[in-house]
């Protein structure tokens, strides 16, 4: 019951499964392995978590800014944004665009709102937005938010 209940695999090493067991775990869905040979278990198992080692993964777009103003603090360019979708989340992952070409991959390292740290700002409002590693900033650009899930 907890096999089908999270669609796993049931292993057995040495043993015979019983007439009643296996019926209902051909009811249920449920795969069940039997082995004599523990190199062939292994080889099994091993092979199983290969294909599970590599997910694949979906990007989200969160948020999109266009960059109005460039402050300098404390030595480092902040584009003073304005959001034109969804949300600016900080520490997410974003994308630096001038004319329509990806001009950088970063994150946003830091996001305020007039002078208060903040952990997102909203479509609609303005914001003040630091850039991991990023100092060529030019007003118009737009910064896209994105996250990327598990699919």
């Amino acid at each position: 019951m907890l096999a089908a209940a999270s669609e796993a695999i049931v292993i057995g090493f040495g043993v015979k499964s019983d007439r009643v067991a296996r019926e209902q775990a051909e009811h249920e869905g449920v795969q069940v392995r039997t082995y004599t040979v523990i190199y062939h278990l292994l080889e099994d198992v091993e092979q199983a978590l290969k294909g599970k080692l590599q997910p694949t993964f979906e990007e989200i777009t969160i948020g999109r800014a266009e960059v109005r103003a460039i402050f300098r603090v404390r030595g480092q360019p902040v584009a003073g944004c304005y959001v034109l979708e969804g949300r600016i989340v900080r520490n997410a992952k974003a994308r630096l665009i001038r004319n329509g070409n990806v001009v950088a991959e970063t994150k946003i390292a830091s996001l305020k709102r007039f002078k208060e740290d903040v952990t997102e700002v909203r479509q609609g409002f303005e914001c003040g937005v630091g850039l991991e590693g990023v100092h060529d900033l030019q007003e118009g650009d737009v910064i896209e938010v994105y996250e990327e899930r598990q699919v």
